[in-house]
This record gives structure tokens, sequence and C-alpha cells, in this order.
């Protein structure tokens, strides 16, 4: 979305924040060269996990025309401030642009972040021009992205915008929202763990995908609709692992059996098309 007026300044990037990759200088250095793009995600989040084939496709295409690219890690487990695990995450997922871990989410109360993720486009000299909370409005952002650029350079050619990576992308893309994510222990700050808390997690769900955020080394063993499936390996660094992705909105019986010590911290679940 654009803003609703065009005085609205980046925030500087807080003292002391640990970064994955190289830090920049500031706000007003990094925008004085050109646009800017700062997303705030979580690497173990599935909306945030499926933005980013997008931003590191735009670090690549549009580096050498002036954007900078940079990620800020707002943690939602207690894993998601350890800069190790960080960037064995950011490594999984092909994260090349330098991410700043903001474990007390500091940058992001200045942003005034709606969830995850949450992106924002700053111009050159460091005006807001674009921002959008969640999923989706991918053609919009390349296309903001595009029009900064111009800005600097009329006559530059861009490439075409990216195709859409799922159905669901697709601008007017009708979606059915899923299951909401289910918390095995009913708790942010604590994990269920296998062989403690139990031996199966066991629910129905409505999705295009089901998705687990795992901490630990081991396997997971999973049940759709009565029928084992081969087991999934997990670690040893935490993050999401798919347990199932379907063509469209499904409705199945997920049973899943973990080995014993693996922490489960979410269930959470893909739109899908009709």
């Amino acid at each position: 979305m654009r803003p609703g007026r065009d005085n609205i300044a980046a925030p500087d990037l807080p003292e002391g924040m640990a970064w994955i990759g190289p830090e920049p200088e500031s706000m007003p250095s990094l925008t004085a060269g050109g646009p800017a793009l700062v997303h705030f995600f979580d690497f173990a989040q599935l909306n945030s996990v499926r933005t980013l084939p997008y931003l590191n496709e735009w670090a690549r295409r549009y580096r050498d025309t002036g954007l900078s690219v940079i990620g800020v890690q707002a943690p939602r487990f207690p894993f998601g401030s350890d800069p190790a695990a960080v960037a064995a995450g950011l490594d999984a997922l092909g994260v090349e642009f330098p991410v700043a871990i903001d474990a007390e989410r500091e940058l992001w109360a200045a942003y005034g972040c709606e969830g995850w993720p949450s992106l924002f486009l700053w111009s050159l000299g460091g005006a807001l021009a674009w921002a959008h909370f969640g999923e989706g409005e991918y053609l919009g952002t390349e296309a903001a992205i595009q029009e900064e650029l111009r800005e600097i350079d009329a006559l530059r050619e861009l490439p075409e915008a990216l195709a859409p990576i799922r159905p669901s992308d697709g601008r007017g893309a009708r979606v059915i929202a899923p299951t909401p994510e289910f918390l095995p222990s009913e708790s942010w700050e604590r994990a269920w763990t296998a062989g403690e808390d139990g031996e199966v997690l066991a629910l129905d769900y409505q999705a295009g995908g089901v998705f687990a955020t795992v901490e630990g080394s081991g396997q997971i063993e999973a049940e759709i609709d009565g029928e084992w499936r081969g087991p999934i390996t997990v670690g040893p660094a935490p993050g999401l692992v798919a347990v199932a992705e379907h063509p469209r909105h499904e409705a199945h019986s997920l049973v899943l059996r973990p080995s014993p010590g693996l922490r489960i911290w979410s269930l959470s679940f893909a739109a899908g098309v009709p």
C-alpha cells in the first residue's frame, strides 16, 4: 500500500543489534544511494518463509540498479534470538542479504509492524514509498521497487516482474482461510516435547499444507488420513519443516509421531486455492 503522506522518514537502525552479514552504517547512509527494502520476518514462521523466495530474487535482480535489501529477524520463539540458529536458518533458506536480529523487537516497535512478515520500501532519501503486511502483493511490491528505481534513471531497462511462485500468490487469486496456527504446548515460551508431553500429536485441519516449527534433531513420522508416510528428518538447526503440501485447500486428519526429545513449537497451515 502507498503511505498516506510523503514525509514518513525511516527509523534508524538501533545500536547493538547482532547482524548476520555486513551491518549497514545507518538508514540515512543506506537510502543515500538508492531505495531500501526492509523486511521483518522470522525464519521459522510459515508466512515469513513463503515470502523469502521473492525477497531473495528482488535482492539479486535489483542489487546492481541501486536497491538495498535488509532483513530483520523478529523472533517469535526463544531460539529465534540465537545468532547461530538464525545464521543456520537463513543459510538453509538461501538468504544472502544482511539480516539484523531484533531480539527485543525494538525496531519492530519503531516501525509499527502488524505481524509476520512486514515489509517497508524507502525511497532514495529515506521517505516511505510502500508498505505491506503479511503475504501477497508481490506484483505491487515489485512495481513499487521499479518505480523508485526509475526515479533514479527513467531510461533504465528493468526485467519483467516475477511470475507467481504459487497459485495463491497471483493478483486476484481466491484463497480460503486455513485452520489457525496450533501451539501444542499452548504457550509461545515452551515447546511440546515428544516423550515428555506425549508420544503423538493429532488434529484435523483444512488448508493447502501443514508445517511444523521444530527444534532438535530426529525424525517425524506423519500419518495423513490413516496412511503413514516416510519419516521427515529434522535438525540439527531449528526451523520450519513441511509435513504435507496439497494442490488446493483440502480437509485432512493428521497424526505426528516425533522422535523422543524433539520440540514442536507450532503447527501452521498454508492458505490454499479452492
